[in-house]
Parts: C-alpha cells; structure tokens; sequence
C-alpha cells in the first residue's frame, strides 16, 4: 500500500522547493485588468446586486438579458473576491458524501438537488459556446478515490449512492496519476476553466441600457421592502429586488448559525510527474484535490487542501507546508509558483441556502456552497433571477435559503455553533502573548496587552506598528492572527480583516476600529 509519508520514490527523492513568499492566485495574477471609475450611484434600479464573484456578475447577466436594469456593487475588485480564489473545479461531485445527503433529504430531494448541479454545469457550458469565452474551458472526467484498503467500502456505498441518483459514473481501479491508488468513482463530463478569463468578458458585458457596475463601493445595510433600500459608505439605492451575493450573507444571526466558515489552501505547481487532464478528489481527512490548468501556455498542477475553520490555527503556514509534503510525494514538485487560500462556507445539512432570504419579501441570497462554489454560485444565480422574474424553478424549494432540517443538521448544527460562545467567553479569559509591541517582529502580528488592554497589534516591514481594537464589530469575539494570510481572522463567524482592519471577508459590515 501507497503511504502518504514515505520519502523513498524517484518524485519525492527529488529536491523539495521552497514555497513563494505572498500568497497570490494564478487566476489575478495573469488576468489583471484596470479599476473601474467611481462613479455615482442611480437613484432607483429594477435590481442591486451585491457582490461581484460567479454569483453576482452571472445573476446580473441573468437578469439583465430578461430587461431588468441592474446594479452591480463590489466593495473591493470584481472577481478577486472568493471566486478569484477559487480551484475552479466544476462537478457534481459535492463536499457532502451523496450517501449522508440521501439520508438528509431522500432520494427524490438529492435527485433535483444534483439535477441543479448538472444544471449550472450546462449554463457554464453554455456561455462559454455561445458568447465565444476563450477561458481554458474543457470537459474533463473526474476521479474520487481512495488510497487505502479499508476505505473501499465506504467508497463502494458512495458509488451506490452516486448511481441511485443518476450520475454518470463508473468503478474502477485505473486513475491516471503517478502513484498507486486502490479504487475510485469516475464521474464522466465534468469541467475545468480560467475562472476570470470566464468571468471578465461577462462582467464587461453588464454596463449599459440602464445598468452598471461600481467597483470599491462597500454595501453597508440591505433594507427589504417596496422598495428595497441599499446602503453603502457613500450613497443609498432603491430597488424593487436586492441578490445579495457576498459568500456570507449580511445577515446578522439566523443564516449565520447554519453555515461554518473554513479555510481552505492551494499551491500552484510545476511537477516531474505527468498527470493525465482530469480532477482528482482523495478520500483523506483533510482531504486534498487536483486538476491541471493551462497557465500562459504551460501546464500548472493545482494542489489543494488542508481545511481548517477560520481563526482556530496557529499555524497557517504549516498548512502550506504539508501541503507541499503531500504534492512533492505524489508529483515531485520542481517548482511552486503559486500559494493562496480561501475562504468556504459549510452548510449544517450538507445542501446550500438558496434563494429569498428569512423574513424577507425581496432579498434573496446564496450561502454554503462548500468546496464547489462555481457550480452552486452558478446555480444560486439561477434560483434568484428565476424567483425575481416570477418563474418556476425547479430546484428552488429542495435548496430554500429558509430551510431548517432538524434531524438532518441538529448535530453539525451544535458542533459548528458551540466555538461562538466558546470564543465569545473563552477568548476574552486567556492571557495576550506575552510580547510587548516592541517586541512585535517586521511582518508580525498578535494579540497584546497595551496599558493593560488586549489589542491587535502587527508591525509592517518598514517598521510602523498598527494597533486595532481586536473585537469583531460583527458579534463581539475577538480575531486572531493568521500568518500565512497576514490578516485578522474572526473564530466565530468567519469575518477576516486586512492588517489595517479593513474588512476582508464578511459577515462584518464594518472594520476594526484603529486605537
């Protein structure tokens, strides 16, 4: 049997690579393009839009095709959000075992839940035949597999599993990758792309006829009603739907409590092992996942992996690190190019929230997308334009954003809810390190006591120290340090914030407050 630690093979004889200093992804790095004017914002649209990752720019396209004017915010830069992140899989193979969904919904329930997921697999497909979108797009196999002898069996029931529901796949032993593997599920007619290469073009194409798009334009507040108000840090706007499409809704408490926030890390790759263009899912507890992509004409192995939930490690770059353990042992990594990591939302049910929002007339959302957020931010994409243009959709009420499953996510729900008041009260008891500011290194950040209070402090490389009020302004835990990132990394709900406090990643509207 493969083990996961041994040293001995030809690739891992080879010299281990360092890792690159910035984390950065391949996707913005060679698809930059220039900022958008601030221009005012339109006192009335038929649609705001919040947020400008998959879900937001395709909800705009979706919704503007039909005649409704749209207005599309990001608080920071169109597509280098979550979604510019991204690995990019596209596949109907979900985070949540297809054995546990069953088991949570039903057969009939999973069925249209999967449906959904091949659904926003042919409208990916098709924009990019019919609008000519040159992104690196190909259909490709995938491959769920197991390294190890016990776990054939589980792996069998998720083949089972995987049949019942009508999927396209088939057993085998034979994975085209180099090194030996026991068995795994091949999944026919999944996808790989350039996510901004997909994205840019179809974002280009939303200004005009009555609808734009405003860059650095952070939304504040959502007010339902008739109409809808949105407000931002500089003007307000009246609509008669808001899709609020940030990856962490701006909802206070409720949906919060039924998705957790996790980490996830990626290294771009240049190896000595030749790997067949497919996607690759191990079965291994963090669990790891490949594909190949086409980067400026030469091929870059992407390698992730390593999850952990937001603000609860103290070694985020020890991820990286076994990260690149677990590449070099398999592909016999030459060179790393590319190291970043993002942020994912795990649903309590195994299923994301889609659609109108709790206590909401015309605020509709999508939340939970797990590991595989082009398809289900696609497909939330749909739910809402469908539900704004008054027609049926037929996944809209197994994936309802109002949901509640008691049976099926009671116990996930009190483990991922447990670390607010754990934080909350737990936090706020430990001692800060024992540095002083002084102490605080180039590069560095920590939690310390300043006359007598604790404070977020980091120390840039030219040497000037900034110290933040180390609260969360969203409910009230304190942040911790992620190195790896250097950023403020909420335990709680999953906000991160820049060295400066700026907001990061919701759900926090505002930043750390400066002392």
């Amino acid at each position: 049997m493969y083990s996961r630690h041994a040293k001995a093979g030809p690739l891992a004889a080879r010299p281990r690579p360092g890792l690159p200093v910035e984390s950065e992804s391949p996707w913005i790095d060679t698809r930059p393009y220039p900022p958008r004017p601030l221009l005012p914002l339109p006192r009335a649209v038929d649609v705001v839009v919040v947020g400008a990752g998959i879900t937001g720019v395709t909800a705009a396209v979706l919704l503007k095709a039909a005649g409704k004017t749209v207005a599309l915010l990001e608080a920071q830069r169109a597509a280098e959000g979550v979604t510019g992140y991204t690995t990019a899989h596209l596949t109907e193979l979900l985070d949540c075992p297809f054995t546990t969904l069953l088991s949570h919904f039903g057969e009939e329930e999973t069925r249209r839940a999967v449906h959904g997921v091949r659904a926003s697999l042919d409208m990916i497909a098709g924009f990019v035949r019919d609008r000519r979108i040159d992104c690196d797009y190909r259909r490709v196999p995938g491959f769920y597999y197991t390294e190890k002898d016990h776990n054939a069996e589980d792996l069998q029931r998720e083949f089972d599993a995987a049949r019942r529901l009508g999927l396209e796949v088939s057993w085998t032993t034979e994975v085209p990758l180099p090194f030996p593997v026991k068995a795994a599920l091949r999944l026919e007619n999944q996808a790989r792309f350039h996510v901004r290469d997909y994205l840019l073009p179809l974002l280009q194409s939303i200004p005009g006829d009555g609808s734009s798009v405003f860059e650095e334009t952070r939304v504040v507040d959502v007010q339902d009603g008739e109409p809808c108000v949105v407000k931002t840090e500089r003007e307000e706007i009246a609509a008669t739907d808001v899709v609020v499409a940030t990856h962490v809704p701006l909802n206070r408490l409720f949906l919060q409590t039924k998705v957790a926030h996790y980490r996830s890390y990626a290294l771009g790759c240049r190896v000595a092992a030749s790997v067949a263009d497919a996607l690759y899912w191990d079965d291994d507890d963090p669990y790891h996942y490949t594909r190949l992509a086409q980067i400026e004409g030469e091929p870059l192995l992407i390698v992730g992996g390593e999850d952990h939930k937001v603000g609860q490690e103290k070694d985020a770059e020890g991820r990286f690190e076994a990260l690149l353990d677990y590449a070099h042992e398999r592909f016999g990594v030459r060179q790393v190019e590319y190291r970043w990591s993002a942020q994912v939302a795990e649903p309590v049910d195994g299923l994301p929230f889609l659609g109108r929002n709790s206590l909401s007339s015309h605020v509709y959302v999508g939340t939970g997308y797990s590991g595989t957020g082009m398809t289900f931010g696609t497909l939330a994409a749909m739910i809402a334009s469908d539900l704004i243009l008054g027609r049926d959709n037929p996944w809209a009420d197994v994936l309802d954003a109002t949901r509640i499953k008691p049976l099926a996510g009671a116990r996930k729900f009190v483990a991922e809810n447990v670390d607010y008041p754990a934080h909350m009260v737990g936090d706020r008891l430990k001692a800060p390190d024992e540095r002083s500011l002084e102490e605080l290194a180039r590069g560095e950040g920590s939690l310390v006591k300043v006359d007598g209070k604790k404070r977020a402090a980091f120390r840039d490389e030219s040497g000037s120290v900034r110290v933040l009020d180390p609260v969360c302004p969203h409910m009230g835990c304190l942040v911790a340090w992620n190195a790896a990132e250097k950023s403020w990394d909420c335990p709680c709900h999953g906000s991160r914030f820049d060295t400066d406090g700026t907001v990061l990643d919701g759900p926090a509207l505002t930043g750390l407050k400066p002392v």
